[in-house]
């Protein structure tokens, strides 16, 4: 019996992971307020009822996809924080992590770029979670930095955001191509935030 319930659950889970794929692929062309669930299922090969055994509406698929995109994320943002070496290293080491990123999952940054500030209130919220957890992760990391002595909480957790802030910049910018220029500015912005960061006390 639980061998049977085994099986019923993998093809569960499987079908749930095509409908997610098959919304991500869609999502390549078009807003996920404009995505129907017909569409999806049709992609999937499963009839439309299905759908509902998986997910509540299109918003619930968007969270997932939110989870799915943004939860694997949070260490490599870490790696990114506690990289060590000299401070032109690190940046090079934050740009090369976002850009290796966007390069094997365009998809996934395509669609977070697209609903950050997109219609549908659900995903938009999720997203907002995740990024927010990434900021209160680097900013604990920062406040670990002996460069960081002195500072004050929120100082530190303003310039989380600046980095979390930044970091969703270059990749949605990655996505429109020129990646050299991209890497280019992106660095040189990350240079004078850490110049800022140097003399913030003064």
């Amino acid at each position: 019996m639980s061998h049977t319930l085994g099986i019923r659950q993998a093809q569960k889970q499987k079908t749930r992971q095509a409908l997610m794929d098959s919304a991500l692929q869609l999502l390549e062309h078009q807003s996920l307020s404009s995505l129907g669930l017909r569409e999806v299922t049709r992609a999937v090969g499963v009839a439309p009822a299905a759908f509902y055994r998986h997910f509540k509406d299109t918003a619930d698929l968007g969270v997932a996809l939110v989870e799915q995109a943004l939860g694997s994320l949070h260490d490599t943002i870490r790696a990114v924080i506690v990289t060590t070496g000299s401070g032109e290293e690190r940046i090079d080491r934050a740009v090369e992590l976002i850009a290796a990123h966007v390069r094997t999952h365009p998809a996934h940054v395509r669609f977070i770029a697209r609903e950050r500030h997109g219609g549908v209130a659900p995903v938009r919220e999720a997203i907002g979670v995740q990024l927010r957890r990434f900021a209160d992760e680097v900013a604990e990391a920062l406040g670990a930095d002996p460069e960081s002595a002195g500072w004050t909480r929120a100082d530190l957790r303003m310039l989380a955001g600046v980095y979390v802030d930044h970091m969703v910049m270059t990749a949605s910018a990655l996505l429109e191509g020129g990646e050299e220029a991209v890497l280019t500015t992106a660095r040189a912005q990350l240079r004078l935030v850490a110049l800022g960061r140097r003399h913030w006390l003064d």
